[in-house]
């Protein structure tokens, strides 16, 4: 377990689900330009900033060379961790072919698991949420086949060009995209990440659970001292949490 401690007047900041470049670069330019607002902001407070996960709708790192485009949030995350701000970064489902480029460039570490925090006391598991709990069968799938090392080594010799083509085409075509599949509330009882966490609070206690994908902000008590926190989304709710501290707040940001 990782622990934190805030300097006084500081705080910590969760976002999740930008999915910037679809459906088309054009269109989701708008949605970079508000994130990057948001950015500018937070920086004023931000002690440590935590991106949980499909930051991009499609990611993937050759050897020398990253997609094109998204030169805003970058160069923002650039400013911010060139300013001593700590950002964390959790791979998504749609950007898990992560791979080196924000630990060398922007001196941002990078998760493919979820982690546990303790933050001025407060203990916290933080993750994306995909393949986690008794659901979501179709991405644990879906997943071993994007992380097979023979499936990587093929894709990355595809010229760049056809690549980044192929994969947007897929990425777009998946409805969790607009999350009109994935944005529908299936009650306490049902909500996967819900039972995962109520799992494990059966081993171990966490005063917070926090993870993104499902592309809706949540707030659920799993018992009296502990919570559920889902991000929503940066494409129809612009909601991200706030953590003073002491208290952790989910918000929208106009």
């Amino acid at each position: 377990m990782t622990n934190i401690e805030l300097p006084a007047g500081k705080k910590v900041y969760f976002a999740s689900d930008n999915h910037l470049g679809a459906p088309t670069m054009k269109e989701s330019r708008v949605r970079e330009l508000k994130f990057v607002r948001w950015l500018d902001t937070v920086k004023k407070d931000a002690g440590v900033i935590f991106l949980m996960g499909d930051l991009f709708d499609f990611w993937f790192e050759y050897k020398t060379v990253i997609p094109k485009g998204f030169t805003r949030t970058l160069g923002k995350l650039a400013e911010l961790s060139d300013a001593g701000i700590q950002i964390h970064y959790f791979v998504g489902n749609h950007d898990l072919w992560m791979n080196g480029y924000f630990e060398e460039e922007l001196n941002i570490p990078v998760y493919h698991k979820p982690h546990q925090y303790t933050i001025n006391g407060t203990s916290f598991f933080i993750g994306h949420g995909d393949g986690l709990g008794p659901d979501d069968k179709g991405f644990k799938r879906m997943k071993k086949v994007f992380t097979n090392p023979v499936a990587k080594w093929f894709f990355k010799w595809l010229h760049p060009d056809l690549g980044v083509r192929l994969a947007k085409h897929l990425s777009v075509s998946n409805k969790l995209i607009s999350g009109d599949d994935d944005a529908k509330f299936l009650g306490n009882d049902k909500e996967w990440l819900v039972l995962y966490a109520k799992r494990k609070l059966e081993s171990q206690h966490f005063d917070h659970f926090i993870f993104g994908h499902r592309h809706l902000p949540l707030e659920i008590e799993l018992k009296k001292d502990s919570m559920y926190t889902n991000l929503g989304d940066w494409i129809k709710y612009y909601t991200y949490a706030e953590f003073d501290g002491s208290k952790l707040s989910l918000k929208e940001f106009s």
